[in-house]
């Protein structure tokens, strides 16, 4: 046994020992937040266990009296254990030690282990994750492999014993107690990087009362039987020292250690990378209201499928025409694909299909989503290369493009079994003259009404749909039974125009993902929530696959959505002070508890709607528009970051913001980089809302209408100000040119480059001119000294 990383925690021990257990919840149920080359992990079961006595105890000791003298253990934090590893309910286990003196037969002895260790399976499979999924555990195979490990403790491997109870060398322990085992699949990425992909499982013991968690893999014999690999066991362990805490790794078997970089990392990473996440873990008490990633489908399934969309898709980085970051749009597009796609497979395996899912995507964007979810399907080997080609024909096109630019094209050799399906936007895009006449996309506005129903459509799609995402819902329960949805809600819309908060006690994201799980479940959708893989921080999915009602009361429902929709806009808004009542519960919920939570839910709407017809008028409802005041986002994206404001309206905002914060006349005295000292007014600091209180109505008025407003103008204005935690600040160049002399010699020469191409505000403007002399500032001072701009050329694509 060997420690190979030890770390002190000095911090208030209110958060020990129970951040300890929560950190290592974190490590085994998303081990991929610390080792980035596991996809995952799922816990497949979770039970009691009592390790074996090697020894029989003394006459007149107790346990008690044992732990009494030994004081609280780590895991003893509070009464009652705090919240460490969860104590399962069940029928009580026997607690009397086994005798295992030496003038026992050897059956006596196997058969006292066989009751200590043989405790039932509880709790199997893991919260989320459907019963007989691949891979899955047999139950009476997991009580005999435990069975087997506690007799193989208890015929002599005692060193083993003492490491799994923190006992000194040579020492056993002296009574049973009930330990939490769970079983997980450590789940590697597929890549091509990396040929390890086989998930591996092992047994996790943890030790409350001693604050120990022991990793113990598993591995087949020559004759496929599941044993424990001793050469990689490893323990996490809490300790108490006086008046600090500390976190150790331990591992069983150093020399023999077998280290694959990938589930099994070398010791160097366990006692250095592993140890300093759990000690931060163990500290944060972070919260969260959100769902482990990919908790509705298979990890191993989508790892797989996001590895070879990935590596199948990733040209498209290359020949992106639009102005927006390639690499986040394209590898998030590729993982959404890979979500739906699982969930489909999932769907068609649960309900007996073999056709495939067809989909439309409202509000399709760049339309790659579509792209990809309808290129997918063609067996692999069905694959040519086309070089030169500057145009498909149409009889080259009976397949699939993955992508091309002007000289180069990927086509199916034969035609596919694919997802039917398409995209709608109101706005065209470059990049959809790329994906070629496979990919129906289509340039138009969607309100929501009678004519824009899709009754032969199995899922509808809203992938940061905007003002679309709540009416998603609404168009797939009123397009037809069998139509589902998936939205990923980003921006804040409601039924018309924008969301408005109304409950202080959570985060406006976490409201609007209630707001939209309430909608679907009105529309009389059972609402799922996951979240996704994709480099985003809106990443939490609604999916709406089934109904909470029989097809028989379809007309009932849609009454009700109709109340409950024009209740959103006549919904009354709370007095000054108050709040409205809190989400209904089963909001938070999940989809547990719909029928009394739809009964609560009628009873809500029907107050507020007859409110709302009470005011209103009652009647039929219109021709048109379902809710009167819709409006969908204009063809011609207008720019609002401030760079269409006219040039002396921002000039004359920057000079009266400068002006504002030099009137305190702070002189700073500091070296320039020839050596010389300079004396130079750097103004005072003023938050944002002291700018904006001495500036005008009307010009307070225009900066409204942008994005950001006078934060976004300010911050545009990078040569003369700093924006820092809502603050303004006058520049300091003295302290950036400072910064730029410690750059790699390659991106000095490119700032060199971009040198003297604009006059310097500074000299033409600041009572003490520049702070920089003429030839450390990198703006011209005067307009000899401009150069004209540096052209980059167009990288050519061969």
């Amino acid at each position: 046994m060997a420690e190979v990383g030890r770390t002190g925690i000095s911090y208030p021990g209110a958060l020990l020992p129970q951040g300890f257990w929560a950190a290592v919840e974190v490590w085994l149920e998303r081990p991929q937040v610390a080792n980035k080359r596991l996809c995952g992990a799922r816990l497949e079961a979770r039970w009691s266990a009592a390790l074996p006595c090697a020894e029989a105890r003394g006459p007149g000791t107790s346990a008690g009296s044992e732990q009494k003298e030994r004081g609280p253990g780590p895991g003893q934090g509070s009464p009652g254990g705090g919240p460490g590893p969860r104590s399962l309910s069940g029928p009580e286990q026997g607690t009397a030690c086994c005798e295992l003196e030496e003038a026992q037969g050897q059956c006596q002895q196997e058969e006292a282990q066989r009751e200590a260790a043989s405790v039932p399976l509880r709790d199997s499979g893991h919260p989320g994750h459907a019963e007989g999924r691949e891979g899955d555990f047999p139950a009476a195979d997991l009580d005999s492999l435990w069975e087997d490990f506690s007799r193989s403790l208890a015929r002599g491997n005692s060193e083993m014993l003492a490491f799994l109870t923190s006992s000194g060398a040579g020492s056993q322990p002296e009574a049973q107690r009930e330990l939490d085992v769970v079983l997980r699949t450590v789940i590697p990425k597929t890549s091509p990087h990396c040929p390890l992909t086989t998930p591996r499982r092992e047994i996790v013991v943890q030790d409350v009362l001693n604050g120990t968690v022991t990793f113990l893999p598993l591995e087949e014999d020559d004759e496929g039987n599941l044993k424990v690999k001793m050469s990689n066991v490893y323990q996490i362990q809490l300790s108490h020292s006086k008046e600090e805490w500390f976190i150790s790794v331990l591992i069983f078997c150093p020399e023999r250690w077998h280290s694959d970089g990938i589930v099994y990392p070398k010791p160097t990473w366990l006692g250095e990378e592993l140890l300093a996440k759990l000690a931060k873990w163990s500290v944060e008490n972070k919260k969260t209201d959100f769902k482990s990633t990919l908790s509705l489908i298979s990890i191993m399934k989508y790892s797989k499928a996001y590895q070879e969309l990935k590596e199948k898709y990733k040209e498209m980085v290359k020949v992106w025409p639009e102005v927006t970051d390639p690499e986040k749009f394209v590898y998030e597009d590729v993982a959404i694909a890979a979500y739906l796609l699982i969930l489909w497979e999932e769907e068609r395996a649960e309900r007996g299909l073999t056709a495939r899912q067809s989909f439309v995507d409202l509000g399709c964007g760049n339309g790659l989503l579509v792209h990809i979810l309808s290129s997918e399907g063609v067996r692999p080997g069905s694959i040519t290369f086309s070089g030169n080609l500057s145009r498909v024909s149409s009889s080259q096109a009976q397949g699939s493009l993955t992508s091309f630019s002007a000289d180069t094209a990927w086509i199916w050799s034969q035609p596919a079994i694919r997802h039917p399906g398409r995209g709608i936007d109101v706005r065209r895009r470059k990049i959809w003259d790329m994906y070629g006449p496979q990919t129906q996309l289509e340039e138009d506005a969607i309100t929501p009404n009678d004519k824009t129903l899709f009754p032969d459509v199995d899922w509808l799609i809203g992938n940061h749909s905007d003002e679309l995402t709540p009416w998603i819902p609404v168009i797939a329960a009123r397009s037809s039974y069998n139509c589902r949805f998936f939205v990923l809600p980003c921006c804040f819309f409601d039924f018309v125009g924008r969301y408005s908060r109304r409950q202080s006690k959570k985060t406006q994201y976490r409201e609007y993902l209630d707001f939209i799980k309430e909608v679907g479940f009105t529309c009389g959708f059972h609402v799922d929530e996951d979240c996704l893989r994709i480099p985003s921080t809106k990443r939490v999915c609604l999916v709406g696959k089934s109904r909470t009602y029989p097809s028989s009361r379809e007309a009932s429902v849609d009454e009700k959505r109709t109340q409950y929709i024009k209740s959103r806009r006549g919904c009354p808004v709370s007095p000054p002070g108050q709040e409205l009542s809190p989400s209904p519960p089963w909001v938070a919920a999940g989809s547990a508890g719909h029928c009394d939570g739809q009964q609560a839910l009628d009873a809500r709407v029907g107050c507020v709607a007859r409110a709302w017809a009470a005011e209103h008028g009652a009647g039929p409802q219109a021709e048109g528009p379902w809710l009167p005041g819709f409006h969908p986002r204009e063809k011609a994206e207008r720019v609002r970051n401030c760079a269409a404001l006219p040039r002396d309206f921002i000039d004359q905002v920057v000079l009266q913001v400068a002006n504002l914060l030099l009137g305190e006349k702070q002189l700073n005295t500091r070296s320039s980089r020839n050596g010389s000292l300079k004396t130079w007014n750097g103004g005072e600091s003023l938050s944002l809302a002291e700018v904006a209180n001495e500036l005008d109505t009307e010009t307070l008025r225009r900066l409204k209408r942008e994005c950001g407003g006078l934060q976004t103008l300010l911050r545009n204005s990078h040569q003369v100000f700093q924006v820092v935690n809502g603050r303004v600040h006058i520049r300091d160049w003295r302290e950036e040119t400072l910064w730029k002399t410690k750059q790699p010699e390659a991106k000095q020469r490119l700032l060199s480059e971009a040198c003297k191409t604009r006059l310097c505000w500074f000299f033409m403007h600041h009572p003490d001119g520049c702070a920089l002399s003429t030839d450390c500032c990198p703006f011209a001072h005067g307009p000899a000294e401009l150069r004209p701009p540096r052209t980059t050329p167009r990288k050519k694509i061969s």
